[in-house]
């Protein structure tokens, strides 16, 4: 099966308790092995472990933005509430102008509230930050466009702003969703839908039916399933590491497009590399 008409398989590395260096020299060996996309988290702070190290998710993608050719590079997925729509505007817009045509900004509610309060950033309730959502997504495709253009949102306002350079062409935005209302949300506003492997068997016929009411094609609004590595005591019996290809394809049938190596972690990226050689996906 050639590269062309395989799903896309994409790789999220972990960001917790490594260094910018390690991560940005590990996103290079993932291109190399044939990967078509690499993902980082965005969170401030380790879950459980406030004093690992983590690492910042979008200036660790401008590096690697500066380091790689060919990935998709992303969010996976940025938190509504982290930056100011108009700021996150920027600085996307920067990293497409270092990787034109090979950026997705992944974008959801957030969760994690402890990392909020440690760090005093608003963090209301769900129906807010979805609000919050589709005005940040709203906001993100206003500036793309180079401007001047003015908006008026509930929580945000742009008053004849200019956002130069303009990214062309503009990244994908990927909502990430892993309740029904995400699923809604995603078909009616997103150029992707991303959620866990659970949600995706839960969640599809939502996704489906919303996408009918918006009017919206299925083939426009790609599905990317997040799917975990087994333990290493599994590891011999992994679809994903005996037969990466074969894995995807079973995921396609199972109704996504594309499949995310979800949160792998340091030790395991030896294993990951050495089955993208066996699946050859260069």
């Amino acid at each position: 099966m050639s590269e062309r008409h395989r799903p896309r398989i994409g790789i999220n590395p972990t960001s917790i308790g490594v260094s910018p260096r390690w991560w940005l020299r590990t996103a290079g060996w993932l291109e190399q092995a044939g990967f078509d996309g690499i993902y980082c988290w965005d969170h401030f702070l380790s879950r459980g472990e406030a004093n690992r190290a983590v690492l910042e998710c979008w200036t660790t993608l401008a590096g690697a933005a500066a380091v790689t050719e060919r990935a998709t590079l992303g969010s996976f997925v940025t938190n509504v509430m982290n930056r100011h729509p108009s700021v996150l505007a920027r600085m996307t817009a920067n990293v497409a102008a270092i990787a034109p045509g090979r950026l997705d900004v992944g974008i959801g509610i957030g969760g994690f509230p402890e990392e909020m309060a440690m760090l005093g950033i608003d963090f209301p309730p769900p129906a807010e930050r979805a609000e919050r959502l589709e005005e940040a997504v709203a906001i993100l495709r206003t500036l793309w466009s180079g401007g001047p253009v003015s908006y008026e949102g509930r929580w945000t306002r742009l008053n004849d702003a200019v956002a130069r350079p303009a990214p062309d062409p503009a990244p994908r935005i990927v909502i990430g969703g892993e309740t029904s209302a995400g699923a809604r949300l995603a078909a009616r506003i997103g150029d992707a839908w991303t959620t866990n492997e659970r949600e995706l068997r839960r969640d599809l016929p939502v996704f489906e039916e919303a996408l009918a009411a918006a009017g919206r094609r299925r083939e426009d609004v790609h599905v990317i399933v997040a799917v975990d590595l087994l333990s290493l005591e599994e590891a011999d019996r992994d679809p994903l590491l005996v037969d990466m290809v074969g894995a995807a394809e079973t995921w396609r049938e199972a109704g996504a497009d594309e499949l995310i190596l979800n949160w792998v972690r340091r030790d395991r990226i030896g294993e990951v590399l050495a089955a993208a050689e066996r699946a050859s996906l260069v």
